[in-house]
């Protein structure tokens, strides 16, 4: 046996144990608590167990937050219920051995903190030598253990497949998910659930007029249009390109093979001439994942679009409501859960626009890029970190570290890396943790992608402390 499917048998082991434990406190008639994070993965990972569990006839109770502080601690501890904490866990692993001990499951994708966890059933990738960034996410490992629990649970692998992509593990050059996903993707296909194939990766492929669907595009984030319907109206009919035919508005699957190759021309023109890098244009074309039993006439019918309509949800204070849709719910959900989306895309291309013409909202030094995000909600700036990273609108491959107040008088961090720079050594996760104990602060997260908070008045120092560890680790200024 390759150390690669060694690897793969001692996780799929964990995965069996999880299972086991959760389908003998079911069987006690034990009540089940289930934590779950807010973003898409999060409530895709709660919707998931939500649904298993249900499926179980087991009592359960699902929360939804955006992190575990001691408060949370001491307040799950004082029950006795089984606590699933899906989509985070990992990063706490030094306060729940202190509160909770033997009376959690962790299915987590996160890089744990550097602690032993034989006291916890800890279902994470990076145990075994898998990267949770790119190779499952957490609704990936939810799946996995409710197909463990039982086989008939395939049909919730398309949701695991929407976790995957609202946590952007499709981030390959041809933007398709790989490695441990390809199960979630294959058991989906094969149980004809899923279809999977190449497109511009537009909003709205089938179903939205097309300018409707760039304007809606924020992954990628195309400068000057997203958001912008009027603006892709104009840009469509300068570059030749029917918006109607036969007196109903073209969508994206209307074009031809050749529009939509002299559309991406234009669109990658467009951005050239405003200095964007080609690596935003290229982020156009791509995988395409439809949820076949999914109405044709629905954001749901796409695996990205369902994304963001979770992570909607999540970013809106809805997160209850993206659970309920995960969990089969539609009707007036679906309605309202739209114009939350309609919403969210709104202020998220607010968000990028006032970041890039605001003077000094985004800071380049030596090493990172500095985001001060003063009018942006905490729970938008990651997402709109993620954008900036991954769509090309800064012109250098530096990692950005961004900052949000908080309610509570605190600052949220989100940083990204790119995989160039993984790969020559920076690890935001565990960068950010290190940093972020200097403020009596917690942080942690993926090598790509990682957050923190940290007290205000310290992101000046946060952020040279960052740049100090990304240039000792590559040993020079970042290009």
């Amino acid at each position: 046996m390759n150390p690669n499917r060694a690897c793969a048998k001692k996780f799929f082991e964990t995965v069996k144990r999880a299972a086991r434990i959760i389908r003998e406190s079911v069987e006690k008639g034990s009540f089940i608590q289930v934590l779950s994070h807010l973003d898409a993965d999060g409530l895709a990972s709660a919707g998931i167990l939500g649904r298993t569990l249900s499926r179980l006839d087991a009592e359960f109770h699902i929360q939804i937050v955006k992190q575990i502080d001691e408060a949370l601690a001491e307040e799950l501890c004082s029950n006795s219920s089984l606590t699933i904490l899906s989509d985070l866990g990992s990063g706490y692993l030094d306060l729940l051995k202190e509160k909770l001990s033997d009376r959690v499951i962790i299915l987590d994708h996160h890089q744990p903190i550097k602690m032993p966890t034989k006291d916890f059933v800890h279902v994470n990738p990076h145990l075994q030598g898998f990267d949770g960034s790119k190779e499952i996410s957490g609704a990936g490992i939810a799946y996995l253990t409710a197909k463990a629990l039982d086989k008939s649970n395939v049909d919730l692998a398309c949701t695991a497949v929407v976790g995957a992509l609202g946590d952007l593990q499709d981030i390959d050059k041809e933007r398709k998910l790989f490695s441990l996903n390809n199960i979630l993707v294959k058991d989906a296909a094969e149980a004809a659930y899923l279809k999977v194939d190449s497109d511009m990766i537009f909003y709205g492929r089938e179903t939205r007029p097309i300018h409707k669907g760039m304007a809606y595009t924020t992954n990628p984030f195309i400068p000057g249009l997203s958001g912008e319907e009027d603006k892709c109206l104009g840009f469509l009919v300068n570059v030749g390109i029917k918006i109607k035919r036969n007196d109903r508005w073209t969508t994206l699957s209307d074009l031809s093979v050749q529009e939509k190759q002299k559309l991406f021309s234009e669109i990658a023109k467009f951005l050239a001439a405003r200095g964007f890098s080609s690596d935003l244009s290229s982020n156009l074309i791509g995988a395409v994942y439809t949820l076949t039993h999914e109405d044709r006439w629905t954001p749901l019918r796409d695996a990205r679009e369902f994304s963001s309509l979770l992570n909607a949800c999540g970013r809106m204070d809805k997160a209850g409501l993206g659970v309920s849709i995960c969990m089969g719910a539609r009707e007036k959900e679906l309605g309202e859960a739209l114009e939350i989306l309609k919403l969210y895309r709104q202020t998220i291309a607010k968000g990028i626009n006032w970041l890039l013409e605001t003077p000094g909202a985004i800071q380049e030094c030596d090493n990172i890029y500095i985001v001060s995000g003063k009018t942006i909600d905490e729970k938008m700036i990651s997402p709109i970190t993620s954008i900036l990273a991954t769509t090309g609108v800064l012109k250098s491959s530096k990692p950005i570290v961004a900052f949000a107040r908080t309610s509570n008088g605190m600052v949220k961090v989100s940083g990204r890396a790119s995989l160039s720079l993984v790969e020559s050594g920076v690890n935001l996760g565990i960068i950010f943790q290190e940093v972020s104990e200097n403020f009596s602060g917690r942080g942690g997260g993926h090598d790509v992608a990682a957050g923190a908070q940290i007290p205000s008045g310290s992101e000046f120092e946060f952020g040279e402390l960052v740049e100090e560890f990304v240039k000792k680790k590559l040993g020079k200024n970042v290009k």
